[in-house]
């Protein structure tokens, strides 16, 4: 379709895009320096470099760096043939575009705008480094006006300021927001007064890149209220921002929302020193980090110990004789600030007072939560928790069956009845996606039929999945609010923390979501649209809208920090959109955060998510976007090269998401032939995308299991470290610490691996090359059937016939040795042709997949028998290979067991157990 083929673009996005077009003005000017000037080859390279200076001067102009004056100077010594001055110009400019140096010294950025030369006032020193940002000022205005602004700002800087600043002048609604998308330095912007909406300076090159703004249609609303709909977008798209308006008009005249849309509203007749002062202010909220900054204080007092940790002050580390290379090796900071204490400027985290709440605030604002807290045993904890929070013994809930091992133990400890749901299989990649919409709405439905609605509590659904895979957040929670609208959601972001920060990502977010939702069924707006859809519901269908009257939005989501942002291992949060927290979860929350919650947690660790809080509100939108870049440059050097594209292959969109799941029809991410798919729609209309930064590479073609390439190859001889694995496949990852030069190292190693299976394949014999051919096959072909849940048996079972099992009970009845036994897989499928029933007495989880495929209480299929045997991984959590899988003995299934019509609630409920 030719909109789609509009969308398509050689560069993943406009950094990759800028950095080319000066690496390629850098390369063409260097030839004209050398070239001789009257050779057809200038008169070439200067009409070259004449149209790249002209397309550069579209996308600088959203950058204070290196500045419209400086682009005139490059154009002005082309004319005037100063061949080698603009050969070394170009060359300077790229280099500190590409290492940030310019960012060190902010002077010049300033010089460069100016058109002065900073080499030759010996301002460019590496001793300063004040922390650099941004300012976008929006408002249509000469450029004599903009220069008089630019130096007005300049000479009320005071010199002893931590923070500096230049500044970006957009004069459209339109360019403010391209502006905001492509720049990453913008930390505040100031609307002044009534910018028209329509951008002059949009070219064919740009628009693939910013469809978030072209999509907009607000060009028919009256230009006054324009600034205030900028600043609300800027919230939707950069929330961590400052934005500050400029105006005339009368304070009694302001609308409320107005008001509320700024962080300060100034007039024309205020000095420009106060816009100032408010901007640094504002950045210095957001640079503060209260635990963290308590702790540097409290390691430079002088203390007396007298109480627990005699490692505190390094006091017995650096006094031994035996341990102090382990004081070197950390570093005194470490030691002087590892104390129990918590006061001093401390706090307790168990019931925080001063920083540490003040810490869990601010982060509460960075991730758009109503309530944030700080977890220091990693998500396997706060998973616990929530859990623990929220459900009581003989309540549902629903829970994909792949989901991290923590919640299935979470259940053992609430009591909590699990109603299982399958994620589609990937059989060919030995994987399972994710769970289809229709497939929980079916299991809701049946235990509404069942009676058994009101004590469905829950449901837990992992986003992203380990493998990339994320879901419709949105669409989920409607519809499944309009079944039960009361529905607790609990979404396992363990591997999605970074998401929060780049509005693509966001969109599929917990937090974002709740708030959105929130506002959404609160609105008359909704009403009408709620009302309409049930008027044209037709006879038993069902309504696919929640009641404005009775829905609740109660979203919890736990992230692992450490796993893709700035935390020490076991950093991690639960975040909270809850409207009746307060009311309801709040004394149960805290009760299981304290069941789960060490008493002398690690401070360090919760200093680190503290900072980690204050980089993701400055650079967190920067980090993310290079950290998908990274993915994006990966994935297309591995498809485009021959040597590389003989042995692997990445998978991309359509060998993950079946086509009824993808509505947009995005099949891949990328094609060496027609270059990159945006992916903008797809994020916002399918109900699963893929994460681009979890790179699954198919290594089948190799004849190297997965187990194998990630411990043979890429660790013993590359020291490429990596977790996860599947028959066929490894999984790399990118994140906001990702460089270029790891992935180019990465790349290497991977050539390297290809050149040695090439030379391998030349040394085999006849015997051996079938071999490996016949291994090939295996991986490439022959495919081992994935199991689906099969079910509880029937003494398990809250009521029979319907989904819901009593895990807790079967656990803990395997505590007496004699009430199992032990059967070697070999014997299984014998015994069941046989009619014995097996039911598993033990998780059973093998790595991979990293989930449990048997649960305590379930019936064991023979599809999970035969997955098993085929499997060839040594690690089964559960499974001991000398003596078989531990199940129940007839007897123990045989047992007396009533329950109530409503499975184990109520005081009617009575049991008999064997003991």
């Amino acid at each position: 379709m030719p909109e789609k083929k509009q969308l398509r673009s050689y560069h993943y996005n406009v950094a990759q895009l800028r950095l080319e077009s000066w690496n390629t003005l850098k390369s063409q000017s260097i030839k004209l320096e050398y070239c001789n000037r009257g050779a057809s080859e200038a008169k070439d390279l200067k009409h070259s470099l004449r149209k790249l200076l002209t397309e550069l001067e579209g996308v600088e102009s959203y950058f204070a760096f290196p500045g419209r004056a400086c682009l005139q100077g490059l154009n002005d010594m082309l004319e005037r043939q100063e061949h080698t001055a603009l050969a070394h110009k170009i060359a300077d400019i790229t280099k500190n575009l590409v290492s940030d140096k310019y960012r060190s010294n902010p002077d010049f950025i300033e010089d460069e705008e100016l058109g002065v030369d900073a080499s030759e006032k010996g301002e460019f020193q590496d001793g300063v480094k004040k922390n650099y940002f941004e300012v976008l000022f929006v408002e249509d205005i000469s450029v004599q006006e903009e220069n008089k602004l630019r130096n007005d700002l300049r000479g009320i800087r005071g010199a002893n300021e931590q923070f500096n600043y230049g500044i970006v002048v957009q004069r459209s609604f339109e360019d403010a927001l391209i502006a905001l998308h492509f720049n990453y330095n913008i930390q505040a912007v100031v609307v002044r007064y009534a910018p028209p909406y329509h951008s002059k300076k949009i070219t064919p090159t740009l628009k693939p890149f910013i469809q978030n703004v072209l999509k907009l249609d607000l060009a028919s609303k009256p230009s006054s209220e324009l600034g205030p709909i900028l600043s609300n977008l800027v919230k939707k798209f950069r929330p961590e921002l400052d934005t500050y308006y400029v105006t005339d008009t009368a304070l009694g005249n302001l609308k409320d929302s107005t008001l509320k849309s700024f962080k300060r509203i100034f007039y024309r007749t205020e000095d420009l020193q106060e816009l100032h002062l408010t901007i640094l202010r504002g950045i210095s909220e957001r640079y503060e980090t209260p635990f963290f900054s308590a702790l540097k204080e409290y390691s430079k007092k002088p203390t007396g110990i007298f109480h627990a940790m005699p490692i505190s002050r390094g006091n017995s580390i650096f006094k031994s004789r035996w341990i102090n290379d382990f004081g070197s090796f950390y570093g005194r900071n470490m030691f002087l600030a590892e104390t129990s204490s918590t006061t001093g400027g401390l706090d307790s985290l168990l019931q925080p007072t001063g920083s540490l709440k003040k810490a869990q605030e601010m982060a509460s604002d960075a991730y758009g939560s109503q309530n944030t807290f700080f977890v220091t045993n990693g998500t396997s904890t706060a998973n616990k928790i929530v859990v623990q929070a929220l459900v009581k013994p003989g309540e549902v809930i629903l829970i994909d069956r792949d989901c991290h091992k923590s919640h299935h133990y979470g259940l053992v400890l609430t009591g909590a009845y699990p109603v299982y749901l399958d994620s589609y299989p990937i059989e060919e990649y030995s994987m399972y996606g994710a769970v289809p919409l229709e497939q929980i709405k079916e299991k809701l439905l049946r235990l509404k039929e069942a009676g058994r609605l009101d004590l469905v509590k829950m449901l837990l659904l992992t986003n992203c999945t380990f493998d990339g895979l994320v879901y419709n957040v949105e669409k989920v929670m409607q519809e499944i609010l309009a079944i039960k609208p009361d529905m607790i959601f609990l979404w396992d972001e363990a591997w999605f923390a970074f998401a929060g920060f780049t509005y693509t990502y966001k969109q599929r977010t917990g937090m974002f979501v709740a708030q959105k939702l929130c506002e959404k069924y609160r609105s008359s707006a909704y009403r009408e649209e709620y009302d309409a859809h049930i008027k044209n519901l037709k006879k038993d269908e069902i309504p696919s809208l929640p009641n404005p009257d009775k829905v609740r939005i109660r979203v919890y989501s736990t992230q692992s920090t450490h796993k893709t942002l700035s935390s020490f291992r076991q950093g991690s949060m639960i975040h909270i959109w809850d409207e009746d927290f307060r009311r309801k979860s709040e004394n149960t929350f805290m009760e299981a955060y304290m069941t789960h919650t060490s008493t002398s947690p690690n401070y360090q660790m919760l200093a680190s998510l503290d900072a980690g809080r204050r980089q993701v509100q400055f650079e967190g939108y920067e980090l993310v976007e290079k950290s998908i870049e990274m993915a994006m440059v990966l994935r297309a050097k591995i498809n485009d090269h021959p040597r590389l594209n003989k042995y692997f292959d990445v998978l991309t969109v359509s060998d993950f998401i079946p086509k009824e799941l993808r509505k947009s029809g995005l099949s891949e991410y990328y094609t060496p032939k027609e270059g990159w798919n945006r992916m903008e729609t797809a994020w916002e209309q399918d109900e699963f995308v893929l994460d681009p930064t979890k790179i699954t590479l198919h290594v089948g073609r190799t004849g190297v299991d997965g187990d194998t390439f990630k411990n043979k190859y890429l660790m013993d001889k590359f020291n490429i470290q990596i977790n996860k694995t599947s028959r066929n496949t490894v999984l790399f990852m990118t994140n906001i610490g990702t460089t270029r030069g790891s992935v180019t190292y990465l790349t290497n190693a991977l050539l390297k691996i290809a050149d040695e299976l090439d030379e391998e394949l030349l040394s085999l014999s006849a015997k051996e090359n079938k071999i490996r051919q016949d291994k090939i096959y295996s991986l490439t072909k022959d495919f081992p059937p994935l199991p689906d849940f099969s079910y509880f048996h029937h003494s398990f079972q809250a009521v029979p016939g319907v989904p819901g099992g009593d895990i807790r009970d079967a656990f803990f009845l395997a505590y007496n040795e004699e009430n199992y036994e032990y059967m070697p897989l070999a014997e299984c499928l014998p015994s069941m042709e046989n009619d014995r029933t097996l039911v598993a007495s033990s998780f059973i989880i093998p790595y991979p997949p990293g989930f449990p495929v048997l649960v305590p209480g379930q019936v064991v299929s023979k599809e999970i028998i035969k997955f098993l045997t085929a499997l060839d991984v040594s690690e089964i959590h559960g499974y001991r290979a000398d003596l078989g899988l531990r199940i129940f003995k007839d007897s123990v299934l045989n047992r007396q067991k009533t329950v109530t019509s409503m499975g184990s609630m109520g005081n009617n409920t009575k049991k008999k157990l064997i003991k």
